[in-house]
């Protein structure tokens, strides 16, 4: 088997390459609100579009469920109340109940379609402490599996997603329980 030789790229280290350019407008912040306001934000924008432009899974009647476009984990999901809020202590008792709620649900749908064996569940509340988008409230569903993400992310800095979005998107919205 012959050897790819580019030049400019520096000596070869034999480890293989996985090519992520959806990762780039991560990087860039292309997709990052200018400011905080709900003409801004994503969070916002995604329940006005067809569900699988906006990769929306399930939408309730007052939160709903999106894939994360920037995904840590095979079917990552977020959940997110319509309303422009940002901090969970400005949920009402009703969205705080259906936030809950459609957690479950995405926990039991994605534990049905693809045999997760755990979940990291949490919100990152402000820049502080983390959050990509802190304007807009939106609770994270990651799907874990035994040696799931292994040593790539620490080692390798690479993140795996065998599936296009959309066809996880499909899935997980075709599985869905009815009301």
């Amino acid at each position: 088997m012959d050897t790819l030789h580019q030049d400019g790229i520096g000596r070869s280290d034999e480890l293989d390459r996985l090519w992520t350019p959806h990762r780039m407008a991560y990087i860039r912040g292309e997709n990052k609100p200018a400011d905080a306001s709900s003409g801004e934000c994503p969070f916002c924008r995604i329940p006005s579009l067809a569900d699988d432009e906006g990769l929306v899974v399930h939408r309730g009647e007052l939160s709903f469920v999106v894939l994360n476009l920037y995904p840590y984990a095979p079917g990552h999901l977020m959940v997110c109340p319509y309303r422009h809020i940002a901090d969970y202590t400005e949920t009402t008792d009703e969205e705080a109940a259906e936030i809950a709620d459609l957690t479950r649900d995405a926990m039991r749908v994605v534990r049905r379609v693809s045999g997760a064996g755990g979940f990291n569940i949490g919100m990152n509340q402000g820049h502080i402490a983390g959050a990509g988008i802190a304007a807009h409230l939106h609770q994270h569903v990651v799907p874990r599996w035994p040696g799931d993400q292994n040593f790539m992310p620490i080692i390798g800095r690479t993140k795996t997603l065998p599936e296009l979005l959309g066809d996880t998107r499909a899935l997980l919205a075709e599985a869905w329980p009815t009301a």
